[in-house]
């Protein structure tokens, strides 16, 4: 990794759509060394995939929660059936497990808190829980999907 792959994945995580042209066009490179160096950081997964953003609020999906569960169980059978569970509710968003008191932070987008209700209800029945609190988002102070690129070696 070097000034120019990083100048590349900056101009991506803005705009995937860019062309191979515009793209080598901003980061100052010929066409076809930037589709070189674009094909091997695919090839080595630095870049994983290109997607579309959406609009949550345009798709009726306007409350972010952030779910901490907590769990009493910790074995192999339980792990395999949470997994499945969280993976099978297209709501859940985001699956983290974590240190300290929360064993995973689960964030979710929901139309409202119906929609929360119906998602915990969905997620309760698929697997035992300890402790389940939610948080929900009043104001999305900073949100991004552009990762700092300063730490690459």
């Amino acid at each position: 990794m070097d000034d120019r792959d990083n100048a590349i994945l900056r101009e991506l995580q803005r705009d995937a759509s860019l062309s191979i042209e515009d793209l080598a066009s901003r980061v100052n490179l010929s066409r076809n060394a930037c589709w070189r160096r674009v094909k091997q950081l695919e090839d080595t997964g630095v870049i994983r995939a290109r997607v579309a953003l959406l609009d949550p609020a345009k798709l009726n999906l306007g409350l972010t929660a952030f779910i901490a569960i907590r769990t009493s169980a910790h074995d192999q059978t339980w792990l395999d059936r949470f997994s499945a569970a969280v993976k099978d509710i297209p709501e859940i968003t985001g699956v983290y497990r974590t240190t300290g008191e929360t064993d995973y932070m689960l964030q979710a987008v929901v139309p409202d808190m119906q929609g929360y209700d119906r998602l915990y209800k969905r997620l309760i029945a698929k697997v035992p829980l300890t402790d389940v609190s939610s948080f929900f988002v009043m104001e999305k102070v900073k949100e991004t999907t552009e990762l700092p690129l300063g730490y690459a070696a």
